[in-house]
């Protein structure tokens, strides 16, 4: 237990800080769970330094106007949809936990549609509150995984299950919707169907997000959850945000904290939303390393470099050099993910890094190879 007694703002902010650039500088090097490997951008680190503790000692004021938070105000402004349909949480998993919770609890049809190759927290969270799960193809197509949106159709006409999760991108195989994609399946299952795109590893590739708001206004059934943890690099942070289309205010009312949020996360949010050019600085690095990992190990046998739009990449690999790599990486104090999901035991899932620890694990692939 750390105790730190401070006698000014300062001396604890640069301590707090201290402490942040400590842990980012730490030996291992965790390419594993898809955080963030770079640094804060400079606004967040100035909120960080600048924040008056005194704030926390009285709660947020904007709930009086009949506002949830700060930050469901300027993400209203910068997407473009209303206040009130502006969804915020504990993490991008809170929003997923709260609406699945909240849906399948209510009335008699507890199924609940997710992806094959997905993340295993789905069904968990299906199994918490009772519900079934029932699993719809992703399919593998040359370098990539896809959708195949008639068959997902398909799926959701004949099961007509209370909830459809779709992820993009999809965690672990990389893969995204399109927008055309989402109003295909939209106008072509039940409107009972509640569908909750999870977009936790959106922004990577493109910064468009002009389709979220016609979206979410045209289908009253669809969530779109996203969250400060990837593109902005806050997975410490547990700021989760996301869009509902209109009629659900009982699930507003469900999800909303009634005192309202934490005031620390929303100054240190608010900067990292106004910060886009550095973290689309990070995603281009993050590019230079997709193609690094292309080129180095694209053409070598037992090896395939699947697209992804987020911020990890998919490679399957030669069993037989699980052992000798695991080791080799341990020495070298870096962490990947070795897949264990049926269908992907041959997979690594790596996050991408700096520049040099991209170059550090593909180095360490070859040497191993060799």
């Amino acid at each position: 237990m750390i105790y730190i007694c401070s006698h000014n703002r300062k001396n604890f902010n640069d301590i707090i800080y201290t402490l942040l650039v400590d842990f980012m500088e730490k030996k291992m090097n965790f390419l594993d769970r898809n955080e963030f490997n770079f640094e804060p951008s400079p606004k967040v680190v100035e909120a960080i330094r600048n924040f008056d503790p005194k704030t926390l000692c009285f709660y947020t004021r904007i709930y009086d106007q009949g506002k949830k938070s700060v930050i469901s105000v300027r993400l209203s402004e910068i997407y473009g949809v209303p206040e009130e349909q502006v969804l915020l949480a504990y993490g991008g998993e809170d929003i997923l936990k709260n609406a699945i919770h909240y849906y399948l609890m209510k009335g008699d049809n507890k199924t609940i549609l997710i992806p094959e190759y997905s993340w295993w927290y789905y069904n968990k969270v299906a199994s918490e509150c009772y519900g079934t799960f029932e699993m719809y193809p992703l399919h593998e197509q040359d370098d990539t995984f896809a959708y195949d949106i008639g068959e997902v159709i398909e799926y959701t006409q004949r099961i007509h299950p209370r909830m459809l999760l779709l992820a993009s991108p999809n965690n672990p195989t990389g893969n995204g919707l399109t927008s055309g994609e989402i109003g295909r399946i939209m106008e072509n299952i039940p409107d009972d169907t509640m569908v909750l795109i999870d977009e936790a590893y959106a922004s990577f590739i493109t910064s468009d997000t002009d389709y979220i708001a016609p979206l979410v206004n045209k289908y009253s059934n669809l969530i779109i959850s996203r969250t400060l943890s990837k593109f902005y690099g806050l997975p410490g942070l547990r700021c989760g945000f996301g869009f509902i289309g209109q009629g659900h205010t009982h699930f507003i009312s469900y999800i909303n904290k009634y005192l309202g949020y934490n005031r620390f996360s929303e100054a240190v949010a608010l900067a990292a939303l106004e910060s886009e050019e550095h973290y689309r600085h990070v995603a281009d690095d993050m590019e230079w390393g997709r193609q690094l990992y292309k080129k180095a190990l694209g053409d070598k046998p037992g090896f395939k470099v699947y697209k992804s739009v987020a911020n990890f990449i998919l490679i399957k690999y030669p069993p037989e050099i699980k052992e000798k790599l695991q080791q080799a990486l341990a020495d070298q104090n870096y962490k990947i993910k070795f897949m264990t999901d049926k269908g992907l035991e041959s997979c690594l899932r790596i996050t991408l890094g700096r520049k040099e620890q991209t170059q550090t694990v593909v180095e360490t692939i070859l040497k191993v190879l060799a």
